[in-house]
């Protein structure tokens, strides 16, 4: 079982190839490749490497699927006796990404049309 930990929007995801996962807005269209650099930890074949903090010439590969929008979320805030309530609404941008690959080893160049997201 392949897997990585990548770092994106300040959080860190665990992402297999295949598997599809919900990040916080990247740019880019739906079908266009991404690139994640930021890798901290990858698994294959029952090795683990653990980056200081992340590992040298490993990336992650993935492909937009969709744009969208997470559920509501309802902020509420009040202070008791003093007549105080404010209501906000939040929808947080998301990226729906399709993990193709995970690549170790030395860094290579990038292909046209890919979009390269960490350090």
């Amino acid at each position: 079982m392949d897997y990585a930990v990548i770092r994106s929007g300040g959080k860190q995801y665990r992402v297999q190839p295949g598997e599809t996962i919900r990040l916080e807005k990247l740019p880019g269209e739906a079908g266009a490749a991404c690139v994640f650099t930021d890798v901290l930890l990858t698994s294959s074949g029952g090795g683990v490497k653990v980056g200081t903090p992340l590992l040298d010439g490993t990336r992650v590969l993935g492909e937009i699927v969709r744009q969208e929008q997470a559920k509501k979320i309802l902020v509420f805030k009040k202070k008791r006796r003093k007549n105080y309530r404010r209501r906000q609404g939040h929808r947080q941008q998301l990226t729906v990404v399709r993990v193709t690959g995970i690549e170790s080893g030395a860094a290579t160049a990038n292909a046209s049309g890919e979009h390269e997201h960490g350090a």
